[in-house]
């Protein structure tokens, strides 16, 4: 059973430090940064290495599309979500985008990518932008819906972000504190939408490191209430819920990364996220050794639906896909 803690590793390979880090039991997931990526066969080579240290942990990347993609040299270069809306076969070529992502990403040995982007675009974030994709809850959430359907056909667990909605406050939380001032009626209306809707289809959400003071004094990802209360409750939503890297400055209100974890699990988070920063990773482990945390059974159902990765490019499905893709101008190969 996967631990709570996901960190991150410095390069394209395992130190020795990397693997006693990851044979803790504490640990539970892993995540790749670009730094750690140099070209497909690299990437699987480093995912197999890993598992022979650690079967059991939760492998994950950033592979949105846009801006938002770690995987790039050897992959296929995707659209920014925002393009689709834009598309006359809008739904069609937001599913075959899913599928190709899952694909590639599950390819490597890879279990999953933090995706899709629920947030909607306001005009105000820049930070979402055009990682979001509409502006209008239920066109963002048909939209989400195919790229989750994609995914799925694919093999790979979805992950909604950033419950329950970043694209309003204009901070950017790498940096800064956002701050939603809007009233819980207002969110509700509008960015909740898509993950209500959504709810019963996504496979784990990742809360927003966004103050909501109308509804809570606390981040979503360290609050109860939001987790609790809204996500489990309100909505009904059963899966995983990952907090957002709690080495960003939107975490900090918590105090240092051992009281950020262990806040973050206790409003509601099966996992949090501890990354880009080696000696908070450890204080974060440290906790979570001294609390003796259980971890959540939950974290299984994000595993890849098979040990093999597919031979995608024998598929006929695969060139389909990045011909319909290319007549619509959204990939450039």
């Amino acid at each position: 059973m996967q631990g709570s803690l996901m960190l991150d590793i410095e390069g394209t390979w395992l130190t020795a430090e990397d693997r006693h880090v990851l044979r803790q039991p504490q640990v539970g997931g892993l995540i790749l940064f670009a730094r750690n990526i140099e070209h497909p066969r690299q990437v699987l080579e480093l995912s197999r290495a890993i598992r022979q240290v650690r079967p059991d942990l939760l492998l994950a990347v950033d592979q949105e599309g846009g801006r938002v993609q770690r995987l790039r040299q050897g992959f296929v270069r995707l659209p920014a979500m925002r393009r689709f809306a834009d598309c006359e076969d809008a739904l069609s070529l937001a599913e075959l985008s899913g599928w190709v992502m899952a694909t590639e990403v599950l390819s490597v040995g890879l279990d999953f990518s933090f995706a899709p982007v629920l947030d909607l675009d306001h005009q105000r974030s820049a930070v979402i932008g055009a990682r979001a994709f509409e502006g209008d809850p239920l066109a963002a959430t048909q939209l989400a819906g195919a790229f989750i359907k994609g995914m799925h056909a694919a093999g790979m667990a979805a992950t909604g972000k950033h419950f329950p909605g970043h694209g309003w406050a204009e901070a950017d939380s790498h940096v800064a504190i956002p701050v939603d001032e809007r009233s819980m009626d207002e969110i509700r209306q509008h960015d909740l939408l898509p993950f209500q809707r959504l709810a019963t289809t996504l496979d784990a959400v990742m809360p927003a490191h966004v103050i909501y003071p109308a509804v809570d004094e606390r981040p979503a990802g360290f609050s109860s209430h939001w987790l609790q209360n809204v996500l489990r409750g309100e909505l009904g939503f059963d899966g995983v819920i990952f907090s957002d890297d709690l080495s960003m400055a939107g975490a900090h209100v918590v105090g240092d990364a051992g009281q950020r974890i262990l806040a973050a699990l206790g409003a509601g988070c099966d996992m949090g996220l501890v990354c880009n920063d080696r000696a908070s990773a450890e204080l974060a482990l440290s906790a979570l050794q001294r609390q003796a945390v259980a971890p959540s059974p939950r974290l299984q159902r994000m595993r890849r639906g098979s040990e093999v990765a597919p031979d995608y490019k024998q598929d006929p499905r695969w060139q389909c896909a990045l011909d319909a893709l290319r007549r619509n101008d959204l990939i450039s190969h």
